[in-house]
């Protein structure tokens, strides 16, 4: 099945398309949205049907920034009712927590994740439409509404410590500095904002304490994705673990807090392998890595798990009919 969004990931498109002076209802309709259903907001509509929308809409109206300026116009109430929820968590990192395990109420295609490295705090950002269409526009859309819900927190002036694009840069950066703040890094490694850990625990200034209980019911009542989670989690862990070396079914399940016959379990219903699951993920990073003249093919095979440049190229030229080599210099990116 094809993940869904909610229409209100489209709140105040129409007027962004006005000021931008393109035609709202013709776009919509050339993806067969009906410009009508933006009136309910919680009307679920094809992930990858938004994501074509945008991309159209930044073509049409020149503004490769396009999705940037629609999460300027984002506010924490887009989250629809799990907002209720979310602006009565203590802290940010309680926030964070619910936005993270009820992001399929909202949107199915989003997966936001959560590490703390060395004092800093990472929120990688993915999505996954369902269908080969381009998505640069929703990426920056759903990095710059996340940003926005962290000021909403910590405050309008609030600057992360840097936010990064698998994506290459745009002509002009000037909106993203902008809005994202001056440490915007594209080509980078992940999609994502870095900040400071101890922001995490900056108390919630919105929060009502007589409030949280009634706001504790609703989330209660919310249903927690299990299946798609884990297999989610588990692509996250294998990216992370790939360059050590040690990405095996035994550290991905222990990382979960389970065991691996578990996590075979929770794949098996999604009809996957961890092997799958696995390659599929190195596939996905060989693709951007191996384009990206910024790394060599020896740091390459390095950050997918290889130990010799070797059994990288056999492994690459086995998943591709060709030489990493030879797909760089067909895919420069």
């Amino acid at each position: 099945m094809k993940p869904l969004a909610r229409y209100a990931s489209l709140n105040r498109y129409v007027d962004l398309c006005h000021s931008v002076d393109i035609d709202a209802v013709t776009l919509m309709r050339s993806v067969d949205l009906t410009p009508a259903s933006l009136a309910i907001p919680d009307q679920w509509v094809p992930a990858a049907s938004i994501a074509t929308l945008l991309e159209r809409s930044a073509a049409a109206s020149g503004h490769e920034d396009f999705g940037l300026l629609l999460a300027e116009l984002r506010r924490l109430s887009n989250l629809g009712p799990l907002s209720l929820v979310i602006r009565e968590e203590p802290d940010v990192r309680s926030a964070l927590d619910v936005l993270m395990r009820y992001e399929h109420t909202y949107n199915e295609a989003l997966r936001i994740r959560l590490t703390e490295v060395n004092g800093l705090a990472t929120l990688r950002i993915e999505l996954e439409v369902g269908e080969p269409v381009d998505s640069r526009q929703t990426v920056e859309l759903a990095v710059g509404a996340t940003l926005q819900i962290l000021r909403s927190f910590l405050g309008s002036r609030w600057q992360p410590v840097s936010v990064g694009f698998t994506h290459s840069a745009p002509k002009d950066t000037s909106t993203h500095r902008r809005i994202l703040g001056n440490a915007v890094d594209f080509d980078h490694e992940f999609t994502g904002i870095v900040f400071y850990a101890s922001d995490l625990d900056a108390a919630n200034q919105l929060s009502d304490e007589l409030l949280r209980p009634y706001a504790r019911q609703f989330l209660d009542s919310l249903p927690v994705a299990t299946s798609s989670d884990t297999l989610s989690r588990t692509k996250e862990l294998i990216e992370v673990l790939l360059p050590t070396g040690r990405c095996s079914a035994e550290h991905v399940a222990r990382s979960l807090g389970f065991d691996r016959r578990t996590l075979h379990r929770h794949l098996a219903e999604s009809e996957l392998t961890f092997t799958g699951v696995l390659n599929s993920v190195r596939s996905a990073l060989a693709e951007r890595f191996v384009s990206n003249p910024r790394y060599s093919l020896t740091e390459v095979a390095v950050h997918l798990g290889f130990s010799t440049q070797g059994s990288f190229s056999r492994w690459f030229r086995n998943e591709f009919d060709v030489s990493p080599s030879a797909w760089r210099s067909a895919h420069k990116m």
